[in-house]
């Protein structure tokens, strides 16, 4: 099988584990760069080249496309997918997973455990806005932030009022999220493959920090989770439309709640933390799907 990886970057750990999980299993392997792509978008046989060459050989597509370049990445991936190749993840499950106030919207459509979140868009709102979601202390994050980058945790009523009036006043589009207390700077990464939660790892915020995001300074540890975590993670997969991702999961008082739904999960942390070979999984899971032209919107709209 000719599989293609959308990655701007050969040296990155997931990437050049996909490849060689590839590669040992005999397929062939090319790595595009998705902003070097460009396209023919045609109704009789649209096409895709790259660096001058007609890339018109491809079973299969595993995108790997940064925050910074969905919109782009995602046109990428669609052209491919009208193109009849079968895409691990497809272009409208990726842009409805990395929409947080989307993505947050149909989980809570389909009854799924997430903190009690609010959005706003008038600085005269604030007081009640954050009343809403039960006071301070509370989290605010900004719409476009990744890796933890725009996540602040307000400690009081005032400070909450000031940096979501100052976010507001930037145009910044913001949530306003519970802060859960009980989960102690730490989190649950479970990477889904094809409805089955495959490895998980827990992720502890660095001492002082509350974001556990490993590229934060947190560290990974292998954890058991429960049956209603297992649950709670492939319903959020499938309610994005993933066939691959991370779902990120804080203990609660109230259950697992559900933080946030990744397309394009890092493989290093839990790799290491579990000692289980994902990306062949992943490759497992292509090989027994790809077909051409099989591409389908799933999940919620």
């Amino acid at each position: 099988m000719k599989i293609a990886v959308l990655s701007r970057n050969a040296k990155l750990y997931s990437t050049k584990r996909l490849i060689e999980a590839a590669e040992e299993r005999g397929h062939e392997v090319k790595i595009l760069d998705v902003l070097r792509c460009y396209m023919n978008i045609t109704s009789s046989a649209p096409s895709i080249h790259y660096k001058g060459e007609n890339i018109d050989d491809i079973d299969a597509v595993i995108p790997r496309i940064g925050a910074s370049v969905t919109f782009y990445g995602t046109a990428v991936l669609r052209q491919f997918e009208m193109m009849g190749v079968y895409p691990l993840n497809e272009s409208v499950a990726i842009s409805r997973s990395r929409d947080k106030l989307r993505a947050m919207q149909l989980l809570s459509r389909k009854g799924i455990g997430m903190p009690i979140t609010g959005f706003a868009n008038k600085p005269d709102d604030i007081k009640d806005l954050i009343k809403m979601v039960g006071g301070s202390p509370l989290v605010i994050k900004l719409l476009q932030g990744t890796q933890g980058i725009g996540v602040v945790l307000a400690e009081t009523q005032k400070a909450a009022e000031s940096v979501i009036e100052s976010f507001l006043g930037l145009n910044a589009s913001v949530l306003v999220q519970e802060f859960i207390k009980e989960s102690g700077g730490a989190d649950i990464r479970c990477l889904v493959v094809g409805e089955k939660v495959v490895a998980a790892m827990k992720r502890q915020g660095a001492e002082g920090e509350f974001r556990s995001n490993l590229h934060r300074g947190g560290s990974a540890s292998l954890i058991k989770i429960t049956p209603e975590e297992r649950k709670t993670a492939v319903k959020a997969a499938n309610t994005m439309g993933l066939n691959v991702c991370g779902v990120d999961i804080l203990r609660s008082n109230n259950g697992p709640v559900v933080m946030e739904v990744n397309s394009s999960p890092g493989l290093e942390g839990i790799e290491n933390a579990t000692g289980k070979d994902i990306a062949g999984m992943i490759i497992k899971f292509i090989e027994m799907n790809a077909r051409k032209g099989r591409t389908r919107t799933k999940g919620a709209h």
